[in-house]
C-alpha cells in the first residue's frame, strides 16, 4: 500500500474550527476578496482553499447549506458543472498545470473536514509536485501566495 504523506495539513486539522459554516458565511458576507471568493454565478461559488493540497486549490459550493449531494437541484447541478469547467480552463490558462484531481468528500469517514456544506476539490497538480520537503523537514511548498494567485485569476475573469 502506498501511503502519501501531508503533515503541512496538521495546522488546519488541529486548528479551532469555526462554528458557522465558512460557506454560507463567505456567500453571505460579500467581502470577497477578504474571503478568497473567485467567482459567483447564480447558484454556486468558487473560492481559495485557505489551507491547500496545491498552488490553485478551489472549493466549489452551492449557495445552499445542503450535504448531500443527492439534494442538488437540476439548476444546481448544471451550474456547478459549469463553473468546474469554467475554472479548469481558467486555471490552464494561467498557471498551467500537467493535470488536476477532482474530488467530493462525503461524510467525516471519507475525509470531509466540512461535511455540513457539499463542496468540490479542484486541486491542480504538476509534475513532480510530490517531494521530499513534506517528509525530510515538514513543509509543504506552495509556489504563490494565495492573494497573488487571486488577483492574477480574478484578472483574467
Amino acid at each position: 500500500m502506498n501511503r502519501i504523506w501531508a503533515p503541512w495539513r496538521i495546522k488546519y486539522i488541529t486548528s479551532e474550527k469555526e462554528k458557522v459554516c465558512i460557506f454560507c458565511k463567505a456567500y453571505k458576507e460579500k467581502k470577497d476578496k477578504k474571503n478568497l471568493v473567485i467567482l459567483r454565478s447564480d447558484y454556486s461559488f468558487v473560492l481559495f482553499n485557505k489551507f491547500p493540497y496545491n498552488n490553485g486549490h478551489l472549493l466549489i459550493a452551492p449557495y445552499r447549506h445542503i450535504a448531500n449531494l443527492e439534494e442538488l437541484k437540476d439548476l444546481e447541478i448544471s451550474d456547478i458543472h459549469s463553473i468546474l469547467t469554467k475554472m479548469l480552463s481558467v486555471l490552464k490558462k494561467t498557471i498551467k498545470p500537467d493535470g488536476f484531481n477532482i474530488g467530493i468528500n462525503l461524510g467525516k469517514v471519507s475525509g470531509a473536514g466540512i461535511e455540513e456544506h457539499l463542496h468540490i476539490h479542484l486541486v491542480p497538480r504538476w509534475n513532480g509536485d510530490t517531494n521530499f520537503m513534506p517528509v525530510i523537514s515538514n513543509t509543504k511548498v506552495i509556489s504563490q501566495s494565495l492573494e497573488d494567485l487571486y488577483k492574477k485569476i480574478k484578472k483574467y475573469l
